[in-house]
């Protein structure tokens, strides 16, 4: 097991679980090219001291009911220069707060399960704290329906209607063939015409934020869908909107 699944498997808190995960297979040989091709600044930093990681487990407990989670587990951080390269020019807005304290990333897969069981929870996080926002980073490893799915999320983009693509679609049913994304597109406001033409005339745009994302995913050791980075802190797999809560509060204390 990866050294950042293994410790965000030992993550304190409350509601979380990292085995839910939709896993892309790749080989070790890839995943040294991609780390090198990033130059690693994405790789883990030294994990948080006791106390620091305590206080999650005391940010949740105030949204829950106190359990005996035992003694304060480490949690494991990005570098500062990786979250700096990860929030640069991140091809899409982010969601939320204009000048937030905290941002969430979220990598995923519009075919993913997960993801789909996440966004609840990320939409009652944003509505209960008001100072944070969510960028989400568009990472498709279940197969060429959730490329093409991706792909003309970003696309909608360049209409300004990223969002709307990527609600419409995050919030949908399993998507079997690619006629059904450009339906879901199109029912949801999207311009399926204008799409088109720039799927095509941006193409080369969109590769590129792609294989960013997947270099920036596997540069974290994420196994699958979804990973989510609060602040500079990991979490592979799902979490309840009480353990996010108590990493929000954790990320202004460790800036």
């Amino acid at each position: 097991m990866d050294g950042a699944r293994r410790a965000a498997n030992n993550l304190p808190g409350l509601g979380y679980d990292g085995g839910m995960l939709c896993v892309k297979p790749v080989s070790a040989g890839r995943r040294l090219l991609l780390l090198s091709m990033l130059g690693c600044v994405l790789l883990l930093d030294a994990a948080l001291t006791p106390a620091a990681a305590a206080s999650v487990q005391t940010a949740s407990a105030q949204a829950a009911a106190p359990q005996d989670t035992g003694s304060p587990q480490e949690i494991q951080v990005i570098t500062r220069a990786g979250q700096k390269q990860m929030l640069a020019k991140p091809g899409v807005d982010a969601v939320g707060a204009r000048d937030p304290d905290v941002i969430v990333v979220e990598y995923f897969d519009y075919n993913c399960p997960f993801c789909k069981q996440l966004v609840p929870t990320l939409h009652a996080l944003l509505a209960q704290d008001p100072k944070i926002a969510i960028l989400y980073k568009d990472w498709p490893i279940l197969g060429d329906v959730s490329v093409y799915a991706a792909s003309g999320a970003l696309a909608a983009g360049y209409q300004g209607k990223y969002q709307v693509a990527h609600d419409a679609l995050i919030s949908g049913p399993r998507l079997a063939h690619n006629d059904q994304v450009d339906t879901i597109l199109r029912t949801a406001g999207v311009n399926t015409d204008t799409l088109q033409k720039d799927r095509v005339s941006h193409a080369k745009e969109i590769a590129a934020l792609l294989e960013r994302n997947d270099i920036e995913a596997h540069a974290l050791a994420l196994d699958g869908t979804p990973g989510l980075v609060i602040g500079r802190q990991l979490v592979p797999g799902i979490a309840d909107v009480s353990y996010l809560k108590g990493l929000v509060a954790n990320s202004r204390h460790i800036k």
